[in-house]
């Protein structure tokens, strides 16, 4: 997982491989310009700069037609993980849509409880506006 532009909205690319076989290469778009925290906090976990993040990570959860879910570093049962700032943090804003594929959204349990889990929408789920927070594509 490399940051290639610290600029503005940084792109961030994820390999992907399934049983260790290599399936390709992903690129996001971070929206930093509208959640900075977010955009930094989403780079720290995947560069291993911490001690925790999602290196050697997996999708936990795949929903055929709707989302991929990773990043559940702490248990790895689906109920974990956390932020770079805190355990869990507040919903910054909901302005973004969940406009199709290839939207990147917080998971959470409920109100501002975004920690490190995020999934991949794979289709339009605008039942999701205004409940996890958009912060790439």
């Amino acid at each position: 997982m490399v940051m290639v532009n610290p600029m503005v909205n940084p792109i961030m690319f994820f390999n992907i491989a399934v049983n260790r076989e290599p399936l390709g290469l992903t690129s996001f778009k971070l929206f930093a310009d509208k959640f900075p925290k977010t955009a930094k906090n989403f780079p720290a976990l995947s560069t291993g700069e911490k001690v925790f993040g999602y290196r050697i990570s997996c999708f936990h959860r795949i929903i055929l037609g709707f989302m991929c879910q990773s990043d559940d570093f702490t248990p790895h049962n689906g109920t974990g993980g956390k932020s770079i700032y805190v355990k869990k943090s507040d919903d910054k804003s909901f302005i973004l849509r969940h406009t199709g594929p290839g939207i990147l959204s917080m998971a959470n349990t409920g109100r501002n409880t975004n920690g490190s889990q995020f999934f991949i929408c794979t289709s339009k789920t605008e039942w999701l506006d205004g409940k996890h927070v958009v912060f790439a594509r």
